[in-house]
């Protein structure tokens, strides 16, 4: 397919339309925080809540799970859990105290406050790919590790996609960055490139602590003004089945300490990771989450957490992950179910086990996306551009989720299922009547440009004009969009002096030597 692309030429059809959109590549809906007043889908009935709840805390009583943080077993042993060397097991009155002392909701402001985010209440919000250690695009036709310019080009389509509201880890780890000074020179990229709220790794004490300086320098803000509302998160992923580590609970306890908010996403694939059944499964994801908001909220009561568990299965034939399968899908209502009865925010996935950006990619990502709006998801990772089950980050996918994105914001807008007198028409029916159609009312005249979706990447024309326009697929249409907002991307403005200071920064902590590592 990438010969084919470099054949075809580009000829009418959304050539046709750039007069239309004057300098912008694509018409794009503008930027705003979807509220999803749907129900959301609920599996479990008042005895399977109860028997996913009682099966959590049976886990942290009974079995418990390891912390291998001293911190983590000092604070723990201080509030009267039972320790042993690692080990910790909890009471659940005591589990149920503390995550009762998390806010249902919280906001994140990043440099440019109109970019504000409400984490929880109906808001359904969407970030980029996150970690992929590898890139594939179309150009390229072959997955390769991920470079600085890979993921500058990723986090330009992060800042340019209204839909996207904020940035994940690294949308492609760039290897080409020695490990000791990667976070200085990626988060250097982050706040330069984009405005949106910004995420930290929580891999060593130095990688925290500077991002959080990153981030205030770039808000303008003093220390107290940082800590006085969120500005950053961190997401962590316990060790399954059953453990939490060093760096991630160190630096979630740096950043809460701080003002910051943390996500706690046990990663548990049922029949690897976790118990074969979906139930079970989820049981331990939300043992391992609660344990580590129990820490949390006993250091700083009402510090801003979210729950996310990410609950998938193998292949059972070769042990591979899979992702937007059924079990997945009803994974994610049933932590839906339990994030709503613990009153905590809920992080879930877009996310796909496909090797490129095809039909499987697209099915799967969508039973995933769909099952986070059925879920009353509040932030969704890996929402554009995964692949490979999180190996791979693909500008074309990124778009192409993108397309499906905006489709489920136009979904969730009270337009699309209002019943006014204007909606239900009852005198455009009575002028039309038994005869002629509807396309030329003034009714339909006046309400045609916005009445339904308006793609900027999927093809309606028939068979015969997509084939005479050069018969392009859907992922050739996405690279070559991919392109032409490379080329004409402008940054988010900054103030130089921020800038500058944000640079030396850079280079002082890169000279002092960055993060340790061990080569």
């Amino acid at each position: 397919m990438a010969d084919a692309l470099a054949k075809r030429r580009r000829g009418g059809g959304r050539a046709g339309n750039a007069a239309r959109r004057g300098h912008a590549v694509i018409e794009q809906m503008p930027w705003r925080l979807p509220v999803n007043l749907d129900r959301p889908t609920e599996p479990l009935d008042e005895a399977g809540i109860a028997a996913l709840h009682d099966g959590a805390m049976r886990i942290l009583e009974e079995i418990g799970v390891a912390f291998l943080n001293p911190e983590a077993l000092e604070i723990f042993c201080a509030a009267g859990c039972r320790v042993e060397g690692e080990l910790v097991r909890m009471d659940r009155d005591f589990v149920m105290e503390m995550v009762g002392k998390a806010p249902s909701s919280f906001t994140l402001t990043p440099r440019n406050p109109d970019r504000k985010l409400v984490i929880g209440e109906n808001y359904i919000l969407f970030g980029n790919v996150s970690s992929p250690p590898n890139y594939w695009d179309m150009e390229i036709g072959r997955k390769v590790p991920g470079t600085r310019e890979q993921c500058a080009n990723l986090l330009k389509l992060t800042q340019y996609f209204n839909c996207i509201h904020f940035a994940g880890g690294y949308p492609v780890e760039p290897v080409d960055l020695h490990a000791s000074i990667r976070h200085l020179d990626v988060l250097f990229d982050k706040l330069t490139l984009t405005d949106k709220v910004m995420h930290a790794y929580s891999l060593g004490p130095e990688r925290v602590e500077d991002v959080m300086e990153m981030v205030r320098i770039a808000g303008g803000l003093s220390h107290e003004e940082f800590e006085a509302t969120p500005r950053m998160y961190t997401n962590i992923n316990s060790t399954s089945p059953l453990k939490h580590d060093h760096p991630m609970i160190d630096g979630c306890l740096r950043l809460i300490r701080r003002g910051q908010a943390v996500i706690v996403s046990p990663f548990t694939l049922a029949g690897a990771m976790a118990p074969v059944t979906m139930a079970g499964a989820v049981a331990q994801s939300l043992a391992e989450a609660l344990c580590a908001i129990a820490l949390f909220q006993y250091v700083r009561p009402g510090c801003p957490c979210a729950i996310g568990p990410f609950t998938s299965h193998v292949d059972m034939k070769s042990g591979a992950p899979a992702f937007g399968t059924p079990e997945y899908m009803r994974a994610t209502q049933m932590t839906g179910q339990m994030a709503r009865f613990y009153g905590l925010p809920l992080r879930s996935s877009g996310v796909c086990a496909a090797n490129v950006p095809d039909g499987q990619a697209m099915w799967e990502t969508s039973n995933s996306l769909w099952a986070a709006v059925q879920s009353g998801t509040n932030m969704v990772y890996h929402a554009a551009g995964w692949l490979e089950g999180g190996l791979i980050a693909s500008p074309e996918k990124f778009i192409m989720d993108c397309e499906l994105l905006q489709q489920i914001q136009r979904y969730l807008e009270p337009a699309t299922f209002a019943t006014g007198p204007d909606e239900i028409a009852l005198e455009a029916i009575r002028e039309v009547g038994q005869s002629g159609h509807f396309f030329g009312i003034q009714h339909t005249q006046d309400r045609y440009t916005t009445a339904f979706y308006q793609p900027f990447l999927s093809d309606w024309k028939n068979f015969e004009a997509w084939q005479a326009d050069g018969a392009v697929w859907t992922p050739e249409r996405a690279h070559r969009m991919f392109k032409e907002i490379i080329a004409s991307f402008e940054p988010p403005p900054m103030d130089p002096a921020i800038r500058e200071e944000l640079a030396a920064f850079v280079d002082r902590r890169k000279a002092e030597g960055g993060a340790p590592t061990d080569f």
